[in-house]
């Protein structure tokens, strides 16, 4: 997406689709990481003499919507998006898109007199009306008319898979598309400033048309509710959030749409009970934070538990905050654990979100300060307020597109846990374990000892599911090697980690977890490839969540790697979160 990301270019997208994944990993092993490199920036700026067109188009436009010139509106002419004319918004977000997408289509057929009825599609990131083939042709009409007022483009479907690319409505072949599509996906774009998030067709607006059978009306592709309906099927009015799980029920008030009485009900897979997030956090950086680590000793008994790398600050926290406010717009509170820190940009007045000081949480004051990840884990059940079911976030984890409650949860509470193919080391317990290993090693001697099974994989460092009841009821239950791992003030071979680990284990054993699957990746920032590997996620944003660590700090590297993470960051999350203080207010 960014101007500058050679992993962006249109040829590397189409080299990436069209050769099979072996051979590109075969022709990798042959050709120099430089020459690769050098090949894609070459394709790039290749792709930037376009700029003649874009210009060309870009007058184009603004003859044709002055209006969207003016001081509160722009336009964006993009290159790589089949020369498509974005929108520019401050607040780009799939919510806010998919939203406006719906407020278009529908406002559209009621000033014509069009009925239409929403229906639950297949998609929860996009909407879905249904609208009689009768009235195909004044659809048709009302699409030519609503480019006057700015780019509207609409794609034809075949089932839930777009056909060909997508036509500015009014156009010829958008003409075209309107007059035998069964499915029509229409929509804006929306860019930032800078072009690096661009949000287009994949929140738009299906338009279906329904032909009559039988008395009935009968849906061209399979929805969640109905086949068909009766031609006098009743019409009734609900938010438009109980069709979907991709919804802001915390925040405000979504708009009505007319539907019918099957849509109007909940399904049985819909998660209706809230769901918070809760983030540990620390800033190494901190020199009241480092005295207070300093008067405890170096601390740790492996030489990982004092890395420095894992107390570094690069500004994680802020960019996962505007993560989870684009991508999951349906949480209903975020807290924030720390030790007597505040990052300076937090803006705390906001009602969504609360810090919690280590105090609050830990019963045994006399175990703090603790610098021991483990010990601040095995605590987050005891925060006030929290409800029953909660995601935990580390702040090196990141959301990468939007996702949905039933993506954690399932709704009769059961919390998803994703496996790892990294395996927990099968060998006894020894001095030279990394502290996660030995936890993991701990967790599989209790989970052996209660259910006969061997802890053999380790879970993704991916959103955790979590219920605090059952976290409760691991405390009970272990509630010796609870306590002394509450207690241990650095990183100790004794630790368990619960909610990395052992939680999802005994919630599986105990009826209350069940494994699934996450598109999940994993970066170190200390391995060579890091800045191609990022660059492939900027340009793909197809990951549900990605975590990017850093496993051994590398001092003369530790600017560059700061420079190169606050780089990509900016450009996968561009819009600031509602958490954030404005510019002006931040000293």
């Amino acid at each position: 997406m960014s101007i500058g990301n050679p992993e962006a270019s249109a040829a590397v997208g189409a080299y990436r689709t069209l050769v099979p994944a072996g051979l590109r990993r075969r022709i990798a092993r042959r050709v120099p990481p430089r020459l690769r490199m050098g090949l894609k920036q070459l394709l790039r700026r290749l792709q930037t003499l376009t700029l003649g067109a874009r210009t060309v188009r870009g007058i184009r436009a603004r003859r044709r919507w002055p209006h969207l010139f003016g001081a509160d509106e722009r336009l964006a002419v993009l290159a790589g998006h089949g020369a498509q004319i974005a929108l520019v918004r401050e607040t780009v977000s799939p919510l806010g898109l998919r939203e406006a997408n719906l407020e278009l289509v529908v406002t559209l057929l009621e000033e014509a007199g069009i009925d239409y009825f929403a229906i639950r599609g297949n998609s929860d990131f996009r909407s879905c009306l249904a609208v009689a083939e009768a009235d195909r042709d004044r659809v048709r009409q009302i699409l030519d008319r609503c480019t006057r007022t700015g780019p509207v483009y609409l794609q034809a479907c075949h089932g839930e898979t777009p056909r060909g690319g997508a036509a500015l409505c009014g156009s010829r072949r958008g003409r075209h598309l309107a007059r035998g599509a069964v499915v029509l996906r229409v929509g804006m774009v929306w860019s930032d400033a800078a072009g690096s998030l661009v949000l287009g067709l994949e929140h738009g607006c299906d338009i279906e048309f329904w032909r009559p059978a039988d008395g009935r009306l009968v849906a061209p592709r399979p929805n969640r509710v109905t086949e068909d309906v009766a031609l006098d099927e009743p019409r009734v009015t609900i938010p438009v959030s109980r069709l979907t799980g991709f919804a802001a029920l915390h925040t405000r008030r979504t708009r009505s749409v007319r539907t019918i009485r099957p849509c109007a009900d909940a399904l049985p897979e819909d998660v209706r009970f809230p769901i918070d997030v809760v983030y540990t956090w620390v800033d190494g950086n901190d020199p009241a934070w480092q005295r207070r680590r300093a008067d405890y000793g170096q601390g740790g008994y492996h030489t990982e538990s004092a890395n420095a790398a894992r107390y570094i600050s690069r500004d994680e926290l802020r960019y996962s905050l505007r993560a989870l406010e684009q991508n999951a717009p349906w949480v209903r509170h975020v807290y924030l654990v720390t030790d007597r820190q505040r990052p300076s940009w937090l803006n705390e007045r906001h009602s969504r979100i609360t810090v919690v000081d280590h105090s609050e949480i830990f019963e045994d004051q006399a175990a703090l300060p603790t610098f021991n990840s483990h010990a601040i884990e095995s605590r987050l059940h005891h925060i006030e307020g929290l409800s029953e079911h909660f995601l935990y976030f580390n702040d090196d984890m990141f959301l990468g597109c939007p996702v949905t409650p039933q993506d954690f949860f399932l709704s009769n509470g059961m919390t998803r846990t994703f496996l790892s193919p990294s395996q927990v080391p099968r060998w006894d317990l020894t001095l030279g374990d990394r502290p996660v290993d030995a936890a993991g090693k701990n967790n599989r001697r209790i989970i052996l000892e209660n259910f006969g099974s061997a802890i053999v994989q380790k879970l993704r460092h991916a959103p955790y599911a979590l219920r605090r009841s059952v976290l409760l009821e691991i405390e009970r239950e272990y509630a010796e090697v609870h306590r002394q791992t509450s207690r241990s003030r650095f990183r100790s071979p004794t630790d368990i980690s619960i909610p990395s680990s052992l939680y999802h284990y005994y919630a599986y054993f105990t009826g209350h977890a069940v494994p699934s699957n996450i598109s999940f990746a994993y970066l170190d920032l200390a391995k060579p490839e890091i800045q191609r590997r990022l660059g492939i996620l900027l340009a793909r944003r197809d990951r549900q969540a990605f975590c990017i660590n850093d496993t051994i700090s590398d001092g003369h590297d530790t600017d560059h790697q700061t420079v190169m993470l606050k780089r990509f960051l900016k450009s996968y999350y561009p819009v600031p979160s509602p958490f954030e203080r404005k510019e002006h207010e931040v000293r």
